[in-house]
């Protein structure tokens, strides 16, 4: 599956509707610039090996570049041209001052030892030292890297540079400039979402039923709260697996995430230390779990998880994208004749950008928020987003997905324009 494709049809379906400019289009439908360089590494053994790193620059017409950095060996760089192009239109939607990147390094970390991957880490940057910068390009964590490899970027670039540039990058530890609620923005952003979603649709939490795909950091935190604010969590799963709930009554995600770290999974069936329930969960595999009866579908896992093949077997009334790209585009099309609400990734999952401009934004002014302040700032910007996506979608009388393209594509057009 070609997820630059996938993303093209997407914008291209937006702009008909939305009678997008010709000449502003074609700008959109490629990337501004593709980077590519060789990083050396001496290993701890002293042998020497040469590897590809990269950088996706889609649109810096509203602001930076913004994106993730993944260190990954098995790297398909249309799946990071369109994680470039759906940040691009993520920043529009939420209306921040930054546009879209991504890249990384063809590696598998996991056959580094720390010392070697803190190397070819401060190698990237020096490669990258002319296409990072806080005015330019600000690189974040993504596949396999977190808040130390950002740190090792930011002290790299830093000493190239001669002063302190904390902004280089966002997703830092706290101690060099990180935002408090990072971590947990994602969720956050998607669960504000969520709550919108319950207020135009008249669902109330104790009445709905929630399933979550995907057990990660973001997955794990909005299956939290939407357990915290009364909805009826029935569906989990990670990697390897997951459970469902046969008395549909609701599992605590905090339970369930006790069993993944004692045992490393969740599946097989529901246990706290040596208390096993097989009566009341169910093991599920990950692809049957999208296909269980319940209100509001969760994908939090990886892109392209609702398909052509199994989406006309969905039973969600509202599937709401906290993965980015969960849904192809003949996916979208089953699910709307079907009338599922899809709540699109560049909306839903958009908290976790928003929460990094503000990193980046604390930076520069040399502050640093309290995690309320974050949460503050972060709630009126997610409901503002959705509900002038919601009054697209009812204007055009068509889906979320084309609905906050139109959006990003307002926003955007404008902002060429003003460039021209």
């Amino acid at each position: 599956m070609n997820a630059f494709k996938n993303a093209l049809r997407q914008l291209d379906g937006a702009a008909i509707i939305a009678a997008t400019d010709q000449s502003i289009l074609a700008t959109l439908e490629r990337p501004e610039r593709i980077v590519e360089v060789n990083v050396p590494l001496t290993l701890d053994s002293g042998e020497k090996k040469i590897y590809t790193g990269y950088r996706v620059q889609h649109s810096n017409a509203r602001g930076p570049y913004k994106g993730g950095l993944r260190f990954h060996q098995q790297v398909d760089i249309n799946e990071v041209k369109a994680l470039a192009l759906w940040m691009t239109m993520k920043c529009a939607v939420v209306n921040i001052p930054m546009g879209g990147s991504k890249g990384g390094i063809t590696v598998n970390p996991k056959k580094l030892s720390r010392a070697e991957l803190e190397r070819l880490t401060r190698a990237f940057t020096r490669a990258m030292k002319d296409v990072f910068g806080p005015d330019r390009d600000v690189p974040a964590p993504d596949v396999n890297t977190n808040a130390e490899v950002m740190s090792w970027i930011m002290d790299e670039y830093s000493q190239l540079n001669g002063k302190n540039e904390p902004a280089v990058v966002t997703g830092k530890p706290l101690a060099l400039g990180g935002s408090k609620g990072r971590d947990t923005a994602t969720a956050d952003g998607g669960f504000m979402v969520l709550e919108e979603v319950a207020k135009k649709l008249k669902l109330k939490p104790k009445q709905t039923s929630v399933v979550v795909q995907g057990f990660g950091n973001a997955g794990y935190h909005i299956a939290k709260l939407a357990h915290q604010a009364g909805y009826r969590v029935i569906g989990l799963s990670d990697s390897r697996g997951g459970i469902v709930d046969l008395r549909d009554k609701g599992m605590d995600p905090d339970n369930v995430m006790t069993r993944k770290k004692e045992y490393g999974m969740i599946g097989d069936m529901y246990c706290i230390g040596s208390v096993c329930d097989g009566t009341n969960y169910k093991a599920i595999a990950n692809e049957k779990l999208l296909e269980v009866k319940c209100d509001i579908l969760i994908p939090a896992a990886l892109e392209n998880q609702l398909t052509e093949k199994n989406a006309g077997k969905v039973k969600a009334k509202v599937v709401l994208e906290i993965a980015n790209g969960p849904t192809t585009p003949e996916a979208d099309e089953k699910l709307a004749r079907k009338k599922v609400l899809v709540v699109p990734d560049i909306l839903a999952n958009a908290g976790g950008v928003t929460v990094s401009y503000f990193e980046w934004v604390q930076n520069r002014q040399g502050l640093a928020w309290s995690a309320q302040k974050v949460r503050r700032a972060l709630e009126p910007i997610m409901k503002a987003a959705f509900n002038e996506v919601w009054e697209r979608r009812g204007r055009y009388q068509t889906t979320m997905r084309k609905a906050a393209f139109i959006l990003a594509l307002e926003r955007l057009s404008e902002a060429i324009r003003a460039r021209a």
